[in-house]
């Protein structure tokens, strides 16, 4: 594609309709851009667009566009084409600080983002100029220019906040501080000293204090791994300065400064090293009250933060987010102070505490915000550790957490009437305080269960008020406590339990989706899918109505998908409604098959990438579960799922190789008589991923079900080819992973056609290959095998290569029969080898870049364990042993004499064990 004006107005134009609602003129356009991004100079036709279009929204759509394009395509993938010319790529790390410099704010975060995934990928090998070009700017004086490489810095370094340790994390940190610390540290003084200058100037003060935000964040992310000598020197100056922010007026720190600080304070109090900085009593004692409880207090900002987007409010409440509030800070600042100073903290707070609750007690309706504080308070000194399965782990003895809850939380639960709660947003937020999910299910380990079943009818009561606040906290509440478990494990609460209020949940939980705000409320579809799995045969009397509205969802939803969570817990509550009431009876799949399939094939012919495969993970749920051939209605669609393109998307692996293996497992007669011709694309499939490697042990769970199911004649034809695939594979890309797939498949092959067959088809290859294979391979690297499956099936097919493979016996390869005895008894008893080479990189599939959706399993329509040696072999120990006893029955004397002379005396010493469990000898 040319740098050229008609190329730009094209892509104007595309750009345009990638915004339109109509998705029957935003779909086309997608695909175009898609099709034609593998073009040289397409990222810079995006650039030169944000850069110089007079038109703004084009210019935060390119920018986005282009955000999305290094996301998909910068990373270069073994094994796959490079999908970025080497010219855009200087062309783009040339021009893109400059450019992320110079553009307003909105385009400034896009190119940031940017800068950031391509630093992840090139820094500091392939970028080594980058840190330089962006300390060089901390000097510009202008902080429009400043702020954008504090932000960049920040979305570059924060990885190191979740890096595994590691000598080349450390070496990159300290490549980054050697250039970094100083002037942050300066810039830090700086900025600090100009909030002084301009107290009274609102608006710099804004600009700064989110300057500070930034510093903030970056020095949490380089003091993250712990190498405290690049700030040792200067940590009381950071304290001072920001203990002296913390306590200005309230008024000044309208910004998330304040969180960040606090953030940087509970991070420092929690470390042995600077514990000194807090012993003084009175230090304690104003951190407590003029840092702490003000920021626990419910302010005017987050009503007007839940005003105008309520969603977003709850949604940060509930699970945190990257943008913490003040109060989230200020209650990791009280568990951090509580590491080292739990008797004095608890002391300073009880009485805020009590204080708080008699405000509350005077003007309840008034008062409310005082009684929120309260529960924070009380909730961050009592949790010392807490986990999302069991709640509190370990609690703060100084607290009372039954009294307080039967006081302070029941009372509040008791008393509101859902039908008289206000409706107005506005209104509806003072009844966060009663449904915070702290409220109910931070108490689940400490609170004794009879206080807490109480709450139960209630919160479904509440599942009916017309606020999206009380319904939504109400449905969290009720999911969080159906999942917690107690100290043996097992779910708090029991399905008979819960049984008497059945009905009534069920009612509730789907009229709350039909409530103002929450038709795709994530929190009570979650409830709704932890409701089904905690009640399990109690949903069957009710399924034929549960079934009918999660399709009618499914298929409003399936028109603009917008909600990932929200979808994916719909389709976990699809798949438990087929578990449930199938394992009851086997039969109702097909009128699960009748209602869901209209909706499956709109979603499919409308190719909803976000749905597609969830589609293939339900269908392969309902397709195991037919217990004889496959019905027609499958066989359709068989031949679609080899088509090429449903396969270029990474999503889409995982699920259709399922898919496909439930069609081997369910119906291969059926494929090899009426679907032969279909064979080679299905060896196609196999092909493509057997390349990949990041998908080629998907390639494996396929070939293991052709020759598992296939009828042997219907795929002789191609065996010798699979295995010249396998060993050009070998030959030019062996890793770890590989080898292990390739050890189960080789031993599958022996068990399924015979050890004969196996040394036939290797020595059919080339001459004495089937030793290579033992010598290179089977013997040395079986201890890396992992699985109980994988295991049992290496060790009964290396048993049959010992016992039924004549050649074993009587030709050169006899001298390599008792290693493999050896290395099989190693399989048995030694520890598994799981190291991996160094030079080996992992691609995990997660972590494969593409345009498409990314695989997400869904737990509910997970696979079943299946052991194909299951009725065959029960102990392999135990075969080993009789399989031996046969052979040395057939040839006497011969057994015995290999085993004494070449095995060492500890393999000999089990394999002896196994003898004597086995009741046999050898002759």
């Amino acid at each position: 594609m040319e740098l050229s004006d008609a190329n730009l107005q094209t892509l104007t134009e595309y750009l345009k309709k990638t915004l339109d609602p109509d998705p029957a003129i935003r779909r086309p356009a997608e695909k175009f851009l898609e099709s034609v991004e593998g073009n040289q100079n397409y990222p810079l036709l995006l650039l030169t667009l944000l850069e110089k279009s007079q038109d703004n929204v084009i210019k935060v759509c390119a920018s986005v566009t282009f955000k999305n394009y290094i996301k998909r395509n910068w990373r270069i993938v073994e094994d796959e084409p490079n999908k970025i010319c080497e010219a855009d790529r200087v062309a783009i790390k040339a021009n893109i600080v400059h450019l992320m410099l110079s553009s307003p704010e909105q385009i400034q975060k896009q190119l940031s983002d940017a800068i950031s995934i391509i630093g992840r990928e090139d820094f500091p090998q392939k970028w080594p100029d980058l840190l330089t070009e962006m300390v060089n700017r901390f000097q510009s004086g202008d902080f429009h220019v400043i702020n954008g490489v504090l932000r960049t810095a920040h979305s570059l370094f924060k990885r190191y906040r979740h890096e595994f340790k590691s000598n080349e994390l450390w070496t990159e940190i300290k490549l980054v501080l050697d250039a970094f610390a100083l002037p942050l540290t300066n810039l830090f003084k700086a900025t600090i000293e100009l909030c002084s200058t301009h107290a009274n100037d609102a608006s710099a003060l804004r600009i700064l204090f989110s300057s500070l935000i930034l510093i903030s964040k970056l020095f949490y992310s380089l003091n993250f791994q712990d190498l405290p000598e690049f700030f040792e020197d200067n940590m009381e100056t950071w304290m001072d300065n920001f203990h002296t922010l913390l306590t200005l007026d309230n008024k000044l720190l309208q910004t998330d400064l304040v969180s960040n600080a606090i953030q940087f304070l509970a991070s420092v109090c929690e470390r042995p090293h600077y514990k000194n900085l807090f012993e003084d009593q009175n230090t304690l004692t104003s951190i407590c009250e003029k840092v702490i409880v003000p920021n626990m207090e419910f302010r005017a900002a987050d009503e007007e933060a839940f005003e105008d987007n309520s969603e977003e409010y709850i949604r940060r409440d509930l699970e945190g987010s990257d943008i913490d509030t003040r109060r989230r800070a200020a209650c990791d600042l009280v568990r951090g102070l509580c590491k080292f100073f739990e008797g004095p903290v608890t002391g300073i707070f009880s009485g805020y505490v009590n204080s708080m609750l008699q405000e509350y007690a005077k003007n309840p309706s008034v008062n409310w915000k005082h009684k929120d504080a309260a529960i924070y308070l009380v909730t961050s000194l009592a949790s010392k550790a807490q986990t999302q399965k069991h709640g509190i782990t370990q609690a703060n003895e100084l607290v009372n957490l039954t009294e307080f809850f039967v006081n302070h939380i029941l009372p509040d639960l008791k008393s509101a009437n859902v039908n008289e709660f206000p409706v107005l947003k506005a209104d509806g937020i003072k009844y966060i305080m009663i449904f915070r999910n702290q409220v109910i299910v931070f108490y689940c380990n400490v609170v004794p269960k009879e206080h807490l079943i109480v709450s139960i009818p209630l919160l479904i009561n509440h599942l009916q008020a017309e606020s999206i606040v009380v319904h939504t906290y109400a449905a969290h509440a009720l999911e969080r406590l159906f999942t917690m478990r107690g100290p043996n494990n097992a779910t708090l609460f029991t399905a008979a339990e819960i049984a008497p209020f059945v009905e009534i949940l069920l009612t509730n939980l789907f009229k709350a989706l039909t409530l103002p705000g929450s038709s795709e409320n994530e929190y009570i579809m979650k409830a709704i899918m932890r409701s089904f799995s905690l009640l399990q045969e109690a949903i069957i009397p009710y399924i034929a109505t549960l079934i009918t509205q999660l399709t009618q969802k499914l298929l409003a939803v399936s028109k603009n998908p917008s909600k990932p969570h929200f979808n994916h817990y719909m389709f976990e509550a699809i798949c438990l409604s087929i578990r449930i009431t199938c394992k009851a009876n086997p039969a109702a799949v097909v009128n699960f098959e009748e209602a869901l399939f209209l909706a499956f094939t709109e979603i499919l012919q409308n190719d909803v990438q976000e749905f597609i495969p969830y589609v293939f993970q339900v269908m392969s749920l309902l397709l195991e579960t037919h217990k004889n051939d496959i019905p027609s209605s499958y066989m359709a669609l068989f031949p679609h799922l080899l088509q090429p393109v449903l396969w270029e998307r990474t999503g889409n692996i995982p699920a259709l190789v399922r898919l496909l293996q439930a069609f081997l497992e369910r119906g291969s007669n059926t494929i090899a008589s009426a679907a032969a011709d279909k064979i080679p694309g299905l060896l196609g499939v196999f092909q493509k991923l057997i390349a990949s490697k990041a998908n080629d042990h998907q390639g494996f769970y396929l070939l293991n079900s052709i020759i598992e199911h296939m009828p042997p004649e219907s795929v002789d034809q191609y065996r010798k080819q699979i295995f010249i695939l396998l060993f050009q594979r070998l030959q030019n890309s062996k890793t770890t992973k590989f080898i292990k797939s390739f050890l189960v498949f080789i031993n599958l092959y022996c068990i399924k056609y015979g050890a004969l067959a196996l040394q036939e088809i290797f020595d059919g290859i080339q001459p004495k290959m089937f030793g290579m294979v033992l010598e290179k391979i089977i013997i040395p690297e079986i201890q890396k095998v992992s699985g109980n499956v994988e295991k049992k099936i290496c060790a009964v097919g290396i048993t049959k290569l010992l016992t039924e493979c004549p050649p074993m016996m009587d030709t050169e390869y006899t001298k390599l029969w008792t290693p493999l005895l050896q290395s099989l008894i190693g399989l048995f008893e030694l520890p598994e080898d799981d190291t991996i080479p160094d030079e080996e990189h992992f691609i995990d599939i997660e972590d494969t870049p593409g345009y498409q959706t990314a695989f997400s399993q869904l737990a509910f329509a997970g696979k079943k364990e299946h052991d194909p040696v299951g009725q065959m072999v029960n102990n392999p120990k135990i075969h080993l042993a009789q399989s031996l006893h046969k052979l040395s029955t057939a040839c006497p004397g011969r057994v015995p004499s290999m085993v004494s002379t070449s095995l060492n005396a500890e393999a000999l010493q089990y394999l002896q064990g196994y003898l004597q469990a086995a009741s046999v000898t050898l002759l």
